[in-house]
């Protein structure tokens, strides 16, 4: 009797353990799963108001496929943490039976055949967000081009502008210098005139009585203002070729501004593409290893 009772108070122990590990994680497999059902009638309502038009509160709310697909990963994520609760009590519960052994590898296959359901459906959704993204790119890449033929026009239009106004001022320095050189007689005897008046106006002096050393001091005065005079007009045209070639430079800063700019631009854009192409290679990566990593799993279990 006293043996009976050394035996039966082990197997007492061992089958209180798992009540108490059920016990314990009762709670979090119960909000798991009640998440788990909430986010599931949440995707159910969000595909009905999709295929009826007649929901008029999904029709006010729509659901876009990012929190759609994020709420079904959520519920696959629930689903996951919910069968590896239900492993682990059972293994737990196998360690009180006779046949441990057996009743491990039929929890153990429970459990992963749960497992290949929710790996299915996994691979199901990440397909369709391949999918939604690829169109996603599409729709940017079509919107992109759209813009670019839109204002093809209007760049056209204002490199025409710009070439028609280069041309302008071409001509008109040409017409210039075309009118400086057909001046140049007149200025030559415009200052032959002036000679011929200073000259006449020294006589004058003299016939008038005026002293040389007064005339000295008029035409001394004279050429001063002559001189002042000549002196502002050269630092006005000073200050006017220093204003263009401002100009100049900040037409040519501006140009290399506008260069630098879409250079930069096109460079973001290219380390953009490199950075998707790599992310998308590691994806593919990663899968083609999960997938050989499952087909291990499954020799293993065959060889077993």
């Amino acid at each position: 009797m006293a043996a009976t009772l050394a035996v039966s108070a082990p197997a007492a122990a061992q089958s209180a353990a798992p009540l108490e590990l059920a016990g314990s994680l009762a709670p979090a497999a119960a909000s798991g799963a009640a998440a788990a059902s909430a986010a599931g009638a949440a995707n159910t309502t969000n595909g009905a108001g999709v295929g009826h038009a007649g929901n008029a509160e999904n029709a006010d709310n729509p659901v876009s496929p990012d929190n759609a697909f994020d709420a079904r990963q959520k519920v696959l994520d629930q689903r996951t943490e919910e069968n590896n609760y239900r492993y682990a009590v059972a293994e737990h519960e196998c360690y009180s039976k006779f046949f441990v052994n057996h009743c491990l590898g039929k929890a153990r296959d429970s459990m992963r055949s749960v497992q290949a359901d929710i790996r299915k459906e996994q691979l199901a959704l990440d397909g369709e967000q391949r999918v939604q993204r690829a169109r996603e790119r599409d729709e940017q890449a079509a919107l992109k081009r759209a813009q670019d033929e839109a204002s093809a026009p209007q760049r056209a239009a204002d490199d025409a502008r710009n070439a028609q106004a280069y041309e302008d001022k071409q001509r008109q320095h040409q017409l210039d210098q075309t009118q400086r050189a057909a001046e140049a007689p007149q200025r030559s005897a415009n200052a032959q005139a002036y000679q011929q008046k200073q000259q006449q106006h020294a006589l004058d002096q003299a016939q008038r009585g005026i002293s040389p050393s007064q005339a000295a001091a008029n035409s001394a005065a004279y050429d001063q203002k002559q001189a002042d005079f000549q002196r502002k007009l050269d630092e006005a045209r000073q200050q006017g070729a220093q204003k263009a070639q401002e100009r100049v430079e900040k037409q040519q800063s501006f140009e290399k501004k506008q260069t630098d700019a879409a250079q930069h631009k096109a460079d973001v854009e290219a380390r953009q593409k490199q950075a998707a192409e790599k992310a998308e290679q590691k994806r593919q990566d990663q899968l083609k290893q999960q997938q050989e990593l499952e087909e291990q799993q499954k020799q293993q279990q065959q060889q077993q």
